[in-house]
């Protein structure tokens, strides 16, 4: 990727210059176009200094050849015009002790910004002060784009995340970054956090409309490789000048493309760590629901009057979920947690049956992939709740990791006994009680009379069913019950002492994980 950028002031600037104020000078046309850039200052007296410029120059004369010549005047302003001069600067004096107004009135046809300047003025000043300042904001260019190349290549190098080379390129813009799919959906975000909710609170509108404009800030530079588009990379709200912005964005885009390269990602594992990091966020705590509403809207979660049912498959692969997904028509993001854990936010409109739609969703999975479980709290109306819903699906799932004959989704009543023991597993009191109750069995290689333990009891103490599920006799199992009562010293017929064992059990296997 090829940078066309250049260093340059704005007439504007320039007018501001000391030097330049010493000269008293007054804008008498073209007011509105001072923020044109100034390439190069340029001093000629020619009549014909069109034909000598290459556009964005600011012109410095003082006419000499033009007094007493209304045409050539008015000829001289068009010219400029043509060669998209940048400005005209007229010292007065013998030749013009006032502004000429053929002069002024074709100026402000062309909207070519024209200066006078009321007191004697060395143009060489004026030339030397602009020259060196557009030279040492060239050198400031070429040390910036040195600098991000650097720092972005060694990031790269490092094989730092997508999320660190974005916080580097904010840090260098200090404005909002936002890297879009070619849907203007949102992958990733960088920047003050504040600043970055304000700029995705209506996303999909300023990003179409208001962010089409460089004058605004919005610098964008585009993301692909070999002839195809995949991205965009988007400064938002940069208040530097144009030109920097523009080489910030294009220096992140290069980065970006080699980073994909190198990495083997794709726009859409970038789609994958956008929702993980939502999903993430959503079930710590650690961030507000309300602060990353704006950040689900700009991912393409619809939020507005929907119910939303969190999810959480155990031992289900992401991709397979979010085709699912879209194959069944329901809008959600998915996201891979720990522990073979994968979350899923479904987003519905309120007049759709959630229980029914989940249903569906979870024996579709399901039928392809027969081990998984299908955790889910109750829907909620409000996104603030949706934290805690995250928490609870992920809790039953852990709870019924283990458990036979489970329903197609699995909810907080259908854990019992089992989710409570795992919310209190890391209790010191429990964790003793386990070891205690379960000593005479633990750390036994000899025998798995611990794997027919926990069938027997989560079969209901079913004798026939335990056997069948561990291929063994009747009597085979009975001799195993019986060699268990006796290191454990229970009778696990007294329905008291059978429940005591259970709870060990289930503690047990919440700390075992």
């Amino acid at each position: 990727m090829t940078t066309t950028w250049e260093p340059a002031l704005s007439v504007r600037q320039v007018l501001t210059l000391e030097r330049v104020l010493a000269g008293e000078p007054e804008v008498v046309a073209g007011a509105g176009q001072l923020d044109r850039l100034v390439r190069w200052v340029h001093v000629a007296e020619a009549a014909d200094v069109g034909v000598m410029l290459s556009g964005g120059e600011m012109v410095l004369t003082t006419g000499v050849l033009l007094a007493g010549d209304e045409s050539a005047q008015a000829e001289y302003i068009r010219s400029l015009h043509r060669a998209e001069a940048a400005a005209v600067v007229l010292g007065l004096g013998r030749a013009f002790p006032a502004a000429p107004e053929v002069m002024r009135r074709a100026a402000e046809r062309c909207g070519l910004p024209m200066v006078v300047l009321h007191r004697p003025f060395p143009f060489a000043e004026l030339t030397e002060e602009v020259q060196s300042r557009l030279v040492r904001r060239k050198f400031a260019a070429v040390s910036l784009s040195e600098s991000v190349r650097t720092a972005l290549t060694g990031l790269i190098t490092a094989g730092a995340p997508l999320q660190r080379l974005l916080d580097e390129v904010a840090q260098h813009s200090a404005c909002p970054v936002v890297v879009t799919n070619l849907a203007h959906r949102v992958l990733a975000t960088a920047g003050e956090r504040p600043a970055v909710d304000d700029v995705l609170r209506d996303w999909e509108r300023i990003s179409r409309q208001a962010g089409g404009s460089e004058g605004d800030g919005w610098i964008r530079a585009e993301l692909g490789g070999r002839g195809e588009r995949w991205g965009q990379i988007v400064l938002c709200g940069h208040r530097g000048d144009t030109a920097t912005g523009r080489l910030l964005a294009d220096r992140a885009a290069e980065a970006l493309v080699l980073h994909r390269m190198l990495g083997g990602n794709s726009a859409c594992t970038w789609e994958e760590q956008s929702a993980q990091s939502l999903l993430t966020d959503l079930v710590s705590g650690v961030v507000p629901a309300r602060q990353l509403l704006p950040r689900a809207r700009a991912a393409g979660l619809p939020v507005n009057r929907r119910t939303f049912v969190p999810l959480v498959v155990r031992d289900g692969d992401p991709a397979q979920l979010d085709r699912v997904l879209r194959m069944l028509g329901l809008p959600g993001i998915v996201a891979e947690l720990a522990d073979s854990a994968t979350a899923v936010l479904l987003s519905l409109a309120r007049d759709q049956d959630a229980t029914v739609l989940a249903a569906n969703f979870a024996t579709r999975l399901r039928s392809e992939a027969p081990g998984t479980i299908v955790a889910a709290a109750d829907p909620r109306a409000g996104w603030d709740d949706v934290p805690a819903g995250l928490r609870e699906a992920r809790h039953v799932a852990e709870a019924v990791a283990d458990a036979l004959d489970l329903p197609a989704v699995v909810r907080l009543r259908d854990v019992h006994l089992r989710g409570l023991v795992r919310l209190l597993r890391d209790d010191p009191h429990v964790q003793s009680f386990a070891e205690r109750e379960l000593d005479g069995l633990l750390g036994d290689p000899q025998e798995d009379l611990l794997a027919v333990l926990r069938t027997y009891l989560a079969t209901g103490r079913n004798k026939s069913r335990t056997a069948q599920l561990h291929h063994v006799s009747r009597p085979a199992l009975y001799r195993r019950l019986e060699a268990i009562q006796a290191r454990l010293g229970v009778d696990l017929d007294d329905f008291e002492q059978a429940a005591s064992v259970h709870i060990a059990l289930l503690a047990h296997d919440a700390q075992q994980g």
